[in-house]
Formats: C-alpha cells, structure tokens, sequence
C-alpha cells in the first residue's frame, strides 16, 4: 500500500483560500490526463500573490521538513513558482524540467548528482502522471525520490506512491471519461485552462 497525501491544513481552510483566491472553478473542463471534470483548481492565481504563495509552501514544507530533501524538482510549466517557494522555505536548491519534444527532461544547465534526495513538487494531482514521469526521470540519472509535495490532491487516494506525499488541500474530484461525460452529453462547451496541450 502507498502513501496518501499528508495535509498540511484542515480541509476548510484550505477550501476558504482556493475560493478567496479565485483559484477553485466551476464548468467543463478537459484535464492534463485527458479526463473531464466539473471542477478546475487554476493554481496559478494561487501563486499570483507571493504572500498566499508563501502561505502555501510555508504550510506544506512543515509536513516534508524532515524528509531530508536536498532539491525540489517542478514539473514545468505549472509547478515552477511552487516549487521555487518550497525550495526556499527549505532552503535547498530549486530546479525544474521541462517537455521540449513531449518527454521530460533537465535543460538549462539543471541536473542532479547521484544520491542527491529530490522532493517533486506538482500545483495539482488528479491520476499524478507528471509526477510519476518526473519520478522515473529522477532515479534515472541517480536521485533518490524523498517524497512529494502537492499545492491541491485532487485524486481521492488514488494517486499512492512509495515514498510519503504531502498536500496543502485534498479534495475528492468528481472525473469522467470524455465517452461517458455527461456535461458533454448535454452539450455544456469544454474549456482546457492548463497549461499543457493534450495530444
């Protein structure tokens, strides 16, 4: 059995913020995983003021402080501004990847050296496949995965890795496959706010 997310605030609480910040949508809407959902976290506007930014990391990295990270890894594009606050929450050094030909890897002079223990930080999990590509990237050229950190776990427990998992917020997504959506099914138009285009 694997682990399922740590929260680092009560569920209300972080509720309040995602609403107060605009961050929480209602509608249609396509996800990364190419699932359908009628909710959307748009943690980007999370990360729009600095002081709820700092609010959120500083919160998640009291959960992870004692995993004995020595990097924080962001999947790009989504993740960058919290990993980077994570990273000085923890005062560790802050890198991310990136998908220029449609596969993750390390650019810009980014790399890890063997054994270095690495804390991936995502902005929203629902089936956690970023995650888990930017994991196996990891341990591919020598890191150790210590653990994740999460803004919004939105996978109901499904997402359940080895290594320990923390979450400012977990909310149980309502997600349909697109053939048995039933927002499409009485026409309600679909949007795809992220950030990486589905293929």
């Amino acid at each position: 059995m694997g682990s399922v997310a740590e929260l680092a605030v009560d569920g209300e609480q972080s509720l309040e913020l995602c609403r107060r910040a605009g961050a929480l949508l209602t509608g249609h809407f396509r996800l990364t995983s190419g699932l359908h959902s009628d909710q959307y976290f748009q943690c980007a506007t999370l990360m729009e003021d600095p002081k709820v930014g700092e609010q959120i990391a500083a919160a998640v990295a009291g959960v992870c402080r004692g995993w004995n990270v020595d990097v924080v890894v962001a999947p790009a594009l989504g993740a960058i501004l919290f990993g980077y606050e994570l990273a000085r929450q923890l005062g560790v050094r802050n890198i991310f990847v990136e998908r220029p030909e449609g596969k993750f890897e390390f650019r810009r002079g980014f790399g890890l050296r063997s054994g270095e223990r690495v804390l991936i930080a995502e902005n929203v999990i629902t089936t956690g496949g970023s995650a888990i590509e930017t994991a196996e990237l990891v341990r591919s050229v020598g890191g150790v995965v210590a653990g994740y950190a999460l803004i919004v776990d939105r996978s109901g427990g499904r997402f359940a890795p080895p290594e320990p998992v923390a979450a400012y917020a977990g909310f149980q997504a309502k997600v349909f496959q697109p053939e048995e959506c039933p927002l499409c099914q009485v026409n309600i138009p679909i949007t795809k706010p992220g950030s990486r285009a589905i293929g």
